[in-house]
This record gives structure tokens, sequence and C-alpha cells, in this order.
């Protein structure tokens, strides 16, 4: 799927993304060290991405859907369990004894979130809102993913507005640490 159009067009490409990561994760065997940089990769992929939802998707829901205050404090509820299992991950390599169990949960939880957007967040955003207002907010989202860390970061704030005022930054210290470091290429 590709990357383009409304916010939903543009989320579920991300999803189809991850999706593919975890199928490319679970081909290689334990211990393999390129599960490791599969993860890293897929860790870049997954903040930017709750960053954006974050910063441009729950703020919609909030204002346009019936109920949406709930809504949004259950999903970023949840891209706080798959946060800090990120952060867990990010301190281990391939071989260690947790790696494959983190793994494991961390794709139980992305599956889980992914399919409840999919098929009940999404669904009541676009009953509510414009085409025009969808086509606004993916052009933000993917405006958003350009800048947004690409570490997590489980202590940061996930609501606007200092959640818009500090990602920048954190991800451009991110992406100096990512070149220095070679991660993920």
């Amino acid at each position: 799927m590709s990357h383009g159009g409304n916010v939903i067009q543009e989320l579920t490409a991300d999803h189809r993304e991850v999706e593919d990561l975890f199928a490319r994760i679970d081909k290689l065997p334990p211990r393999d060290p390129g599960r490791k940089q599969l993860v890293d990769e897929l860790t870049i992929e997954l903040v930017r991405h709750s960053v954006a939802e974050e910063q441009y998707l729950y703020p919609a829901v909030r204002e346009h859907v019936s109920g949406g205050d709930a809504l949004a404090d259950k999903e970023i509820a949840d891209h706080a369990r798959v946060e800090q299992l990120l952060k867990d991950l990010e301190g281990c390599e391939a071989d260690d004894d947790h790696f494959d169990g983190l793994v494991s949960r961390l794709q139980a939880e992305v599956s889980e979130h992914v399919a409840d957007e999919e098929q009940h967040l999404f669904v009541e955003l676009t009953t509510s809102c414009s085409p025009d207002a969808l086509h606004k907010l993916g052009e933000k989202v993917r405006t958003a993913k350009k800048t947004a860390p690409t570490r997590p970061h489980p202590s940061s704030p996930s609501t606007p507005p200092a959640n818009k005022l500090l990602a920048p930054g954190v991800g451009l210290v991110d992406r100096v640490r990512d070149h220095i470091g070679g991660r993920g290429k």
C-alpha cells in the first residue's frame, strides 16, 4: 500500500508496513542479529507513526467523534504500552534471553491496536469528518512523521500542545544518533 491520500489511507499504509516488518522478523531464526536490525526499523516506524497520531489523529477524534475523548485516551494508553516494550527492546540484542518474548508481546499489542483502529476508530472518523478534513489530516500526519522522534521516549508528553512543541527537537536528536550509530539503515 502506498502512502498519500487521506489520514486513514496514510495510517493504514503504515500499518501494512509494520505487519510486513513483523513478518520479516518472524522469518529469521531466533538469536539472528538481523532480527535486531529489523526491530530497530520497526521501532523507527512505530514511534514516528505514534507521534503523528498523537499530534493530529487523536485530537481530531476528540473534536469530531461522539465519545472521542474516551477513544483517544484508550489509543494513547495502547501507545504507552507499546512504547514501553520498544524501550525494553532498545536495550536488548537478538541473543538476549528476553528479546523474543518482548518481540512477541510487542506484536500482540500492535496487532490488537491496529485492528481496533481500523475496525472502529477509522470507521467513526470517516463518518464524522468531511473528505477534505480527512485529506488535510493526512497531510499533517505525513509532515509530522518527517520530524518525529525515531526512538521510544515513554516519559515524553503524548498530547498537544507539549508533544507538538517537543517532538521535532527530540526527533532531530534521535536522527543524529541514528546517523552516527548507523541505526535503521
